[in-house]
């Protein structure tokens, strides 16, 4: 053989192997993973899931024909702060130091840095991580004075936080997403009607605030507060979706997998559809605003499959907790449109309209499209399902309440159910737990925000039986107490919530500890032990 025939052969050979390695490593790639959370928006305001929605929602509905729509899911919490909280750390938020209620702008961070979250095991596994959006777990913003006392404030908030007068802007924000698993981080701390109204990238705000906004009318509510001249309410969300979005494409050219957790602010209050969406709905500004997200959740999809990333791209889109009474659900109501489906309750509620809420997972390696799954799943269960993904094995400390969704979304058949069972949480920190059909709440209100209302509506509340227990396959619309004459029942799911709380986790597992125990309401009702017992 000639040399110069030889060393053509020798060059054929590699360049081969090569090509052959490469096209094996893209094929193997981990997915790209984007998870989509909005703010405040009900299971019925998404055509998809309400064939009867008086909202259009092209850009879901076709999300949910691309993939698999869950018609059983619900979130870990019925208001925003410990659903953030369940999603990214698999566990539940009343584990931690909340109990009830929410986070405000200034408060301190509630994860701390020691524990997994999904971005720091996607992270570790070799992926880029980002976090773009509404964080509401908060962070430490540094202070003026450092010896200045940290603040409780019971009535409204319930948390720790600082005195907003005392936070220095011109310095580094510490213990913050970065510090948690994301590589990048660009958002705001709490709700988009939660001052400080300021952006925080990789830990340093981008601007000093240097006026003061609020509410100006009906549908435009926010609290009076610092705001940052490039902080303007009205862009926020066109501001996400446009950096997330660019987020996509430039990920999309790098041989390394991505993970996007986009949380939106929206449709949350303050409502605020941009100029060309106001009208659009013919309902109302909340209308107006839904159908204004459900655009950019179009535009992100349309730029997954121009990158040409879209057959191996884990999309996940979900909301925080059910519709908002914020939304004038009445006047909606009386324009045939019901946020909440058929559900009862709103935001806030231990009843289904506060934590049932649209899921839908497109991914069209792996989930076929087109399809819908029945099966109970939890917010939480995200930590897991990556985990499997990843081939990663959760710690014992790590994930303790998230099952992972991947035999769903490989279509295969349960036996039973998917999870053993569910808690559900409301803002005051009542509980309830499902279990297949039967759903016990441990109070005798909505333990949030609609009748009959915790303290509110006392008088009412005397005259009801201390417990309620529903069959959801029968009446999904929690119409029927059948507490008095299923007092079996009513036991197995006592001792069953009881183990959950005093185990420190709902998945199989040895035992942890739970947070500031003293701290919890009502929880002598499960199993008779008092608080201090509890551990």
């Amino acid at each position: 053989m000639k040399l110069t025939t030889f060393f053509t052969f020798i060059l054929l050979v590699i360049f081969s192997s090569c090509t052959s390695k490469n096209s094996t490593q893209k094929t193997n790639k981990k997915p790209n993973i984007i998870y989509i959370l909005a703010d405040d928006m009900g299971y019925g305001d998404v055509g998809a899931y309400n064939i009867e929605s008086k909202i259009k929602t092209p850009g879901l509905d076709k999300l949910a024909s691309d993939g698999m729509m869950f018609t059983d899911a619900h979130t870990s919490s019925a208001v925003c702060t410990p659903t953030r909280y369940g999603i990214l750390t698999g566990r539940y938020n009343w584990r931690s130091r909340l109990k009830s209620s929410v986070l405000g702008g200034s408060s301190k961070a509630l994860i701390p840095n020691s524990r997994a979250t999904v971005a720091s095991i996607l992270k570790a596994s070799g992926y880029h991580t980002a976090f773009i959006g509404k964080w509401h777990l908060g962070w430490d913003w540094a202070l003026k004075d450092e010896t200045k006392e940290i603040y409780k404030d019971e009535e409204e908030l319930g948390d720790w936080y600082v005195d907003k007068k005392n936070i220095d802007f011109t310095r580094s924000v510490t213990n913050t997403p970065n510090d948690l698993g994301f590589e990048y981080a660009y958002g705001h701390c709490g709700s988009l009607d939660m001052d400080p109204y300021v952006y925080v990238e990789n830990g340093k705000p981008t601007a000093i605030p240097d006026t003061i906004t609020g509410n100006k009318e009906k549908y435009t509510f926010w609290r009076k507060g610092d705001t940052a001249p490039d902080f303007i309410h009205e862009e926020v969300t066109p501001n996400f979706f446009r950096r997330g979005i660019n987020y996509i494409k430039e990920q999309a050219n790098n041989d390394k997998p991505f993970f996007l957790y986009l949380p939106l602010p929206s449709p949350h209050t303050p409502i605020l559809p941009t100029e060309e969406w106001q009208g659009k709905s013919d309902l109302n500004p909340y209308g107006d605003f839904v159908m204004m997200v459900d655009n950019y959740i179009n535009q992100l999809q349309e730029a997954v499959k121009s990158a040409g990333i879209e057959e191996n791209t884990l999309i996940i889109f979900t909301t925080d907790n059910g519709c908002s009474p914020a939304a004038d659900i009445d006047s909606l109501i009386l324009k045939g449109h019901y946020p909440n489906g058929i559900y009862r309750g709103h935001k806030a509620d231990i009843f289904e309209g506060g934590h049932r809420i649209p899921f839908i997972a497109k991914w069209p390696a792996v989930i076929q499209k087109g399809t819908k799954n029945d099966q109970v799943i939890c917010t939480t269960d995200l930590m897991a399902t990556l985990a499997d993904i990843i081939d990663y094995s959760l710690q014992d400390d790590e994930g303790e309440d998230s099952y992972s969704m991947m035999p769903l979304f490989k279509g295969e058949k349960i036996e039973g159910t998917f999870r053993e069972a569910t808690v559900h949480h409301s803002i005051d920190g009542e509980f309830a737990i499902r279990k297949g059909d039967w759903k016990l709440i441990m109070c005798p209100s909505s333990g949030g925000w609609s009748f009959p209302r915790p303290r509110r509506d006392s008088a009412v509340i005397a005259t009801l039986p201390p417990i309620q227990l529903y069959n959801l396959k029968n009446d999904p619309s929690e119409e029927n107490n059948l507490q008095a004459e299923n007092t079996e029942k009513v036991q197995e799911l006592k001792t069953l919530l009881a183990k959950y709380i005093l185990d420190g986790r709902s998945t199989p597992g040895v035992p942890q500890q739970n947070e500031r125990t003293e701290d919890w309401k009502q929880i002598h009702w499960i199993d008779g032990r008092k608080d201090k017992n509890l551990h």
